[in-house]
């Protein structure tokens, strides 16, 4: 049986805990946090989260610094979440996030960090 991750084309990992970033869309700003993540896009934990089809902007301070991006809420889950899509990112900013995921993979045996097994979960 397909898990999440076997479905995308890029596979999610687990933020590490206290991950947070900041994101707005036309009508409202908010600082969330980032229940996992991968090239394609991040799951992020609000109460109240934009409809699908909502695009943000979103800026994000990793270990390997500041990454801002656009995105599309792909789906939208009252009181838990949302799921976002990456549409843009600079070369510079993809190139830095790229790096920190290289480094979450890479720590995942020594951190606990795994692959993330789909919407909103967090496996660490």
């Amino acid at each position: 049986m397909a898990t999440t991750n076997d479905l995308r084309r890029y596979p999610r990992l687990s933020s590490p805990k206290g991950t947070i970033l900041a994101w707005q869309s036309a009508s409202e700003r908010n600082v969330s946090r980032v229940v996992n993540l991968g090239l394609g896009g991040l799951y992020i934990r609000t109460p109240e989260p934009p409809l699908p089809g909502t695009f943000i902007q979103l800026l994000l301070d990793g270990p390997t610094g500041e990454v801002r991006a656009r995105a599309v809420v792909q789906r939208s889950n009252p009181k838990e979440g949302m799921a976002v899509k990456f549409v843009a990112m600079q070369q510079e900013d993809r190139a830095r996030f790229i790096r920190w995921l290289k480094r979450l993979s890479s720590d995942t045996d020594k951190t606990g960090y795994r692959i993330s097994g789909g919407r909103g979960s967090v496996d660490s």
